[in-house]
């Protein structure tokens, strides 16, 4: 009972500290997502998202032994499901990340790489809540806990990403029409084809 007791007490508290914290936070940045999080409220986030991972999940071990085949698959999976806001690299620094609050953290660091496979597993497929991290379990594309568990392989590797397989990491990464339209007629070009109409976006009309 005390422990239970000890245990209310000991969120109850973080849970005045976070309020105390976005209050804050508020006051100084108004509501703009471009403001910074303090340490405190980067402390508060972190001690929340341990509290919130069970048991059982942080020491979970990844079932895949790390491979060639898997690295690659699971760096393509990135470039096309994580990489618009964590960049290819892990470093986050993309235009979707910069607009989020809290913007994506640097995958490189040892506040990630510190992580149990378990964690970073539980992540991934959860999601991270008040975040731009959405939870990938059941979502449309991702092939489930496989894939779940070869990104985090994929992940400790990012500190260790070669030039290579980030230029290979760039022709998976999502497009939009205009760049599609364009790799398009440079195919059409190569192949011999006539070239196709520009999009109207790229059509300049004069005057």
């Amino acid at each position: 009972m005390k422990r239970r007791t000890l245990l209310i007490i000991i969120v109850a508290a973080a849970l005045f500290g976070l309020v105390v914290a976005v209050a804050a936070s508020f006051l100084h940045d108004g509501l703009s997502s471009r403001a910074t999080p303090t340490k405190f409220e980067i402390m508060l986030a972190r001690n929340a998202r341990h509290l919130a991972t069970p048991a059982s999940a942080r020491l979970a071990q990844n079932p895949l032994l790390v491979s060639a085949e898997d690295l690659r698959d699971a760096r393509l999976h990135f470039a096309d499901h994580c990489a618009i806001c964590h960049a290819n690299n892990g470093g986050g620094q993309t235009m979707i990340g910069g607009g989020l609050y809290p913007k994506p953290p640097d995958l490189r660091l040892p506040e990630t790489q510190n992580l149990t496979d378990g964690e970073l597993f539980w992540i991934i497929e959860n999601g991270v809540r008040f975040t731009g991290m959405p939870a990938f379990s059941n979502s449309g594309g991702h092939g489930g806990m496989l894939d779940s568990w070869k990104l985090v392989h994929f992940i400790r590797h990012l500190p260790h990403l070669t030039a290579t397989e980030r230029i290979e990491m760039e022709r998976y990464n999502p497009k939009g029409p205009d760049e599609r339209a364009e790799e398009q007629q440079e195919n059409d070009f190569l192949s011999g084809a006539a070239p196709g109409r520009k999009p109207e976006s790229q059509v300049h009309h004069q005057e």
